[in-house]
């Protein structure tokens, strides 16, 4: 098990010990158990297609680690799915999916919080872009959890939902095991309600805003060596990020309610594009594009004076989301020099959640 030293100032140094554990052993149900749920568990099949997050900055990374989610943050829904389709059986659970460990160990967190005693059949079909700033994990997350939630009958609400990902989200390890991850509850905020989602401390659900409405996105991915996962993203998250926070996240929340906020009440995709750009510089968020290198600043700058009004660097990156009225044959002109390629086009999904139930 790995020792990893967290340091947030001169006199601010601990150790955390990164456990790791087998799926099913360390099951938070946030007292859910209690309440004892009545299920109706339905005959056929609920799929649910979730959206991917572009999450762009955390509030203040002091107030999270891998086992205490929040942080707060902000972050919004693209057109780019994952798909959980679950039904109901008498005890076996059969999980489709190349990540199985995680997706087991929140059946039986979920199991235990509704009272649930038999199986289910999962497939899974996520967006297949892992460990660079989309979200894959709490975008699968949140829709298997909604469609075993849809298939026993709904006994839990979606704030139920976040948080049982929230206190028990994880990452798998090489050697099959899991451990706790580092979850704002951003991703699953945003993907079930599309749109922009603004996130307080403990996953509070802030503020939501439909936003870039008939806009394009497009996710350049830059070519990096360094990892965003792991022990890499822990000490990246632990040390020099809660150091930068705690300077400038006065500042971060201010600019979410006097300056964010509003812009997205008036659609003002300029003014968005210019706090986000400003936060790229402030606290967290700069360690985690620095963590990539300046060549990351140096490609957004160029992005940003090509008159590009939204640049922006998701999550612990690579990813750059870029928001634009321009078409995909003009942005790649803009790219070409820079050697940068698209590797996503899409939109802003505004909608989030979709549940359909097949018989």
């Amino acid at each position: 098990m790995a020792v990893m030293k967290i340091r947030g100032g001169d006199l601010d140094l601990v150790e955390y010990e990164f456990l790791t554990f087998p799926p099913g052993k360390n099951l938070k149900t946030l007292g859910l158990e209690k309440k004892k749920f009545m299920l109706k568990p339905t005959k056929g099949t609920v799929v649910v297609r979730a959206p991917a997050r572009i999450h762009l900055t955390v509030l203040d990374m002091n107030r999270f680690a891998p086992d205490h989610p929040g942080g707060g943050g902000i972050g919004f829904a693209i057109q780019c799915y994952c798909s959980a389709e679950v039904r109901c059986t008498k005890k076996e659970i059969a999980i489709e999916y190349n990540r199985a460990a995680i997706i087991e160990n929140f059946v039986a967190v979920f199991k235990k919080a509704v009272g649930y005693s038999g199986g289910f059949a999962i497939t899974i079909t996520d967006h297949e872009y892992q460990h660079v700033g989309l979200g894959s994990t709490s975008t699968v997350m949140i829709a298997v959890a909604t469609a075993m939630n849809e298939a026993v009958g709904s006994p839990l609400s979606n704030t139920q939902l976040r948080h049982l990902i929230g206190h028990n989200y994880c990452e798998e390890t090489a050697e099959g095991d899991i451990a706790f991850g580092f979850e704002t509850g951003v991703g699953p905020a945003a993907s079930t309600c599309g749109g922009m989602a603004v996130m307080g401390d403990e996953l509070a659900f802030v503020y939501h805003h439909p936003f870039a409405e008939g806009r394009n996105v497009y996710i350049i991915i830059p070519p990096t060596d360094i990892s965003s996962a792991g022990t890499q993203e822990f000490d990246l998250l632990m040390n020099k990020a809660r150091t930068l926070d705690y300077r400038d996240r006065e500042l971060k929340a201010y600019m979410f309610m006097m300056d964010l906020i509003p812009a997205l009440e008036r659609d003002d995709l300029k003014k968005i594009g210019e706090i986000i750009w400003e936060i790229e510089f402030r606290g967290s968020k700069r360690a985690e594009v620095e963590h990539h290198s300046y060549g990351i600043y140096h490609y957004m700058n160029l992005l940003r004076e090509a008159k590009l009004e939204f640049v922006g660097m998701s999550s612990v990156g690579p990813s750059i989301a870029v928001i634009t009225k321009k078409d995909k044959t003009a942005l790649g002109k803009i790219l070409k020099p820079l050697g940068l390629k698209i590797a996503i086009t899409t939109r802003v999904d505004n909608q989030g959640l979709q549940v359909v139930h097949h018989p």
